[in-house]
């Protein structure tokens, strides 16, 4: 796999995952998969700002695990296994959003449902300005590059784990995911191979989303990889079947949370370089 296949792919997906090393463990989290000057980007509201801030390290995976849409299946994409690639990457805060707005604006818009909502059009973003300012998260090279089983079942997680390279990641799943700390999942790669833990920092994730990706939650359970189990030390939700829409109330709820957390973050952002925009 070359990066412009990496590039190609990521482009034509409508969601993937980011992950990195964090000082206290393996992150993930799910991304709009963008591109700017043809190299993999994830243009992060402003309310991921301090899961950013963890990314000390300036390495990060690029991982593509959902399998194709099925509009895409005309082009033979459903067929095609999961990417990732690791390298270094660029962290740019765009805190006027003018990047985003030249560059990717017109690609979230096509695949994200909220964005459409919030910034299609100049009126929609004045009301909406929180949503503009951006932490654009580039790789510019990809020094380990491999092929992903695709996640084809709720009970599917991506699991990235410390190694001397950076972040190493795999598609796995189990028949249960406890809460519990201490509990002991068995874990099964789904290319068939063997994990080969040797008690390092693990984090397993999964996603999903509603069809108007006003809720995309994720899940996760960390801990330490020995062998094929992960013992867990810390967990928050579980995996399950596609979510469904909020009603009117809980729309109105999510997006008023959303608001606060991103201009949360935008004013930190700009306390901390200094700056501030006009609204």
């Amino acid at each position: 796999m070359t990066l412009h296949e990496m590039v190609t792919v990521w482009r034509r997906s409508t969601i993937a995952e980011l992950c990195w090393l964090a000082p206290d463990g393996p992150v993930g989290i799910p991304v709009v998969p963008l591109v700017w000057r043809d190299r993999p980007c994830a243009a992060l509201p402003m309310s991921l700002l301090d899961a950013v801030q963890t990314m000390t390290d300036g390495r990060a995976a690029f991982a593509v695990t959902a399998p194709a849409e099925a509009g895409a299946a005309e082009a033979g994409a459903a067929q095609r296994p999961g990417l990732v690639a690791t390298g270094p990457v660029d962290i740019r805060y765009d805190l006027d959003g003018a990047r985003f707005v030249e560059h990717m604006l017109d690609q979230e818009i096509v695949k994200h449902p909220p964005t459409r909502l919030r910034a299609d059009g100049l009126m929609a973003q004045r009301e909406n300005w929180w949503w503009v300012p951006r932490i654009l998260v580039t790789l510019t090279g990809a020094e380990e590059e491999a092929a992903l089983p695709a996640r084809t079942r709720p009970d599917d997680a991506v699991l990235v784990r410390r190694s001397a390279r950076g972040p190493h990641v795999h598609v796995v799943t189990a028949q249960t995911w406890p809460q519990e700390a201490g509990a002991r999942v068995e874990l099964w790669a789904r290319d068939g191979g063997s994990l080969s833990g040797r008690g390092e920092q693990a984090y397993a994730f999964g996603h999903r989303h509603s069809p108007d990706f006003e809720r995309w939650e994720r899940w996760h359970r960390s801990g330490e990889l020995r062998e094929e189990a992960l013992t867990v030390t810390g967990a928050a939700g579980g995996p399950g079947p596609a979510l469904e829409p909020f009603g009117v109330l809980a729309r109105l709820r999510n997006h008023r949370e959303v608001q606060r957390a991103c201009r949360t973050g935008l004013a930190r952002a700009e306390a901390q370089m200094g700056t501030s925009h006009p609204r």
